[in-house]
């Protein structure tokens, strides 16, 4: 049972988490030919000022 966890900005709509997930799935199941059922995919939202790149805070970029 493959088990995906993603992180990403806060702030998505559930209509784009929605599609995301449907997508991964589908994608999953595909490669590892695998029932849907089996696919859990876990969001992890995180705000920007809890993430940092290059040594930059999200939150403080133009």
């Amino acid at each position: 049972m493959p088990t995906m966890h993603i992180e990403l900005f806060a702030g998505r709509s559930p209509e784009q988490k929605r599609e995301l997930v449907e997508a991964l799935t589908k994608e999953t199941c595909r490669v590892l030919g695998c029932d849907p059922g089996a696919v859990n995919i876990i969001l992890i939202d995180v705000e920007r000022h809890n993430w940092a790149t290059g040594g930059t805070m999200w939150s403080e970029r133009p």
